[in-house]
């Protein structure tokens, strides 16, 4: 039947635009050079070889058309190769099949050089290769428990300062867990209309502060911002968690009234809407969305932004996470999940990641953001390159919602993956920043990770910031990027305080002690991990 034919009719048939070609060129006069030129070329398909056989047997004796309708099937047939796809019988002929019907249509053995224009046509639309885009880190900006700015907040992490303190924002008395890395002051003011800070969840009052101090740190001012094209700057800051005060003031606002509700409400919750914000703020017209992915959602983000620069999409992107989740609900939720710490009467010593007596993660809030760059378009403006961001990558542990994967394989393959990604070998990669979060099963999986991909290296150091400031959550990856361009900038890496009882087969070697120390970085990675198998890997190294 004809209509079953259809399939492996010529509608946007390689091989059938050289069934044609071949016996249109014998009907023309080609003559038997052209057939064994056209046999040749079909290849050793024995199916292919009838076809065209039976094309040109029936083309001495009939038209072209009339061989390829009898081989193949008509081309303009409604039960054609996409209509069999899409259920469609409307489907129009693509400028292939109507270049080939108009010659098959004309006179003279034109049918093999419309083929060639076709093939060198689709050759000049192909573009060049081109050198990739390098990122660089030309600012920085944070909210933290440590401080408000990347200098102080280093300096405290290199001295082993604990943020981590009781809970004062609410009263918590009758949780088992008091303690977190609680923002003590915080000021929008010179940052974010009053207006709009009496409105906002503080997730996205952290997200355009750090956001801003970003580009005040890499010394976008407003006659160099008038320089950028708006269309090639971005914003890619998520969260974990979004507006969650916003939806539980929500809440117990509807418990009255709807029309006691915050009209801002469902779009103050949503995770987007900090980047949005932002981006509305500094009339930024370029890539714009939000990514959550748990606690791995910065380095996401991120990744995606350092990608977007790569391919040309942007020039320029603010980039990071921001959270804040230190409320009833919150503190309530990870309680329920048994994952917090309860080490309420020394809160400073409570996030002890790789020690023995750890006894789950202490919460913190607060924002990172890098301001991402193309490498051409930082040196044109003459700014400050702290680092340069070499690649990273993304993989799923596909095993359990919370729980590591046993055999440490997601993680392994996203550090492998990352190096790939960046360039660079394993031994190149001198220091880590870990996710390490306190908690008994994700610490020892990830340090038998990395010792499995780094326990050669006599050089390697690993530490955790979250020894001192807590979980952040989707903020995380982000504030811990900025420790790590920091350890890249200052040439010292922070201690990992608490760890005092080191966990049965943690070789202590390859960790920071607890003091600050000398490292000349080669390259860095820093790990993010979160709920649902996420893992994340980016690296950066000194700009060179």
């Amino acid at each position: 039947m004809v209509g079953a034919a259809a399939p492996s009719s010529c509608y946007a048939s390689p091989l059938c635009t050289w069934f044609v070609a071949a016996c249109m060129s014998v009907s023309h006069g080609g003559g038997d050079s052209r057939q064994a030129v056209a046999l040749k070329s079909v290849g050793r398909s024995r199916r292919s070889r009838r076809q065209l056989i039976k094309c040109l047997a029936l083309s001495g004796s009939g038209s072209v058309q009339e061989a390829l309708v009898t081989s193949f099937g008509p081309c303009n047939n409604s039960s054609n190769a996409l209509s069999s796809l899409f259920g469609s019988n409307s489907v129009s002929l693509n400028r292939n099949q109507r270049r080939l019907n108009r010659a098959a249509a004309s006179s003279g053995g034109g049918a093999m050089a419309v083929a060639m224009d076709m093939q060198k046509e689709a050759k000049v639309d192909k573009k060049p290769p081109t050198e990739q885009r390098r990122v660089v880190v030309t600012g920085m900006g944070v909210e933290t428990s440590l401080g408000h700015d990347p200098d102080t907040f280093y300096e405290n992490l290199l001295q082993g300062n604990s943020g981590i303190s009781q809970i004062e924002n609410f009263d918590c008395s009758v949780f088992p867990t008091r303690i977190a890395g609680e923002i003590k002051s915080f000021s929008t003011e010179g940052w974010v209309a009053p207006k709009l800070s009496k409105r906002m969840d503080k997730f996205m009052l952290y997200l355009l502060t750090a956001g801003k101090k970003a580009l005040v740190d890499g010394g976008v001012t407003e006659e160099v911002m008038a320089e950028f094209d708006k269309a090639k700057c971005g914003v890619l800051i998520g969260s974990a968690m979004g507006g969650m005060k916003v939806f539980q003031d929500a809440i117990e606002a509807m418990k009255i009234s709807y029309k006691k509700m915050n009209p801002f409400c469902v779009p103050f919750a949503t995770t987007n809407m900090g980047s949005a914000m932002l981006a509305l703020d500094l009339g930024w017209m370029g890539p714009n969305y939000s990514i959550s992915t748990a606690c791995a959602t910065s380095n996401f983000c991120i990744l995606n932004s350092a990608n977007h620069i790569i391919k040309g999409e942007a020039d320029v992107m603010l980039c990071g996470g921001s959270d804040s989740v230190i409320i009833p609900i919150g503190l309530g939720g990870f309680v329920a999940c048994r994952a917090l710490s309860q080490r309420n009467n020394d809160p400073t010593k409570a996030s002890r990641p790789w020690d023995s007596n750890r006894d789950g993660f202490v919460m913190g809030e607060g924002a990172g953001v890098l301001l991402l760059e193309e490498l051409e378009h930082a040196k044109k403006r003459g700014a400050t390159i702290y680092a340069e961001f070499l690649g990273g990558s993304f993989t799923c542990d596909a095993y359990h919602m919370t729980e590591p994967r046993p055999d440490g394989a997601g993680v392994i393959l996203c550090i492998e993956r990352a190096l790939a990604d960046a360039g660079i070998s394993k031994e190149q990669i001198n220091y880590i920043n870990a996710h390490a979060t306190s908690t008994p099963a994700g610490d020892l999986k990830e340090y038998q990770a990395l010792a499995h991909c780094f326990g050669q290296n006599p050089e390697i150091k690993v530490n955790s910031t979250k020894s001192m400031i807590g979980h952040l959550l989707g903020a995380a990856g982000a504030v811990e990027a900025v420790a790590t361009v920091q350890a890249i900038r200052t040439g010292w890496v922070h201690p990992n305080i608490n760890l005092e009882s080191p966990d049965n087969g943690v070789d202590t070697n390859l960790l920071v002690g607890p003091e600050k120390e000398r490292l000349e970085i080669k390259a860095a990675l820093s790990n993010s991990f979160g709920f649902g198998g996420h893992n994340s890997s980016i690296i950066f190294a000194p700009y060179k």
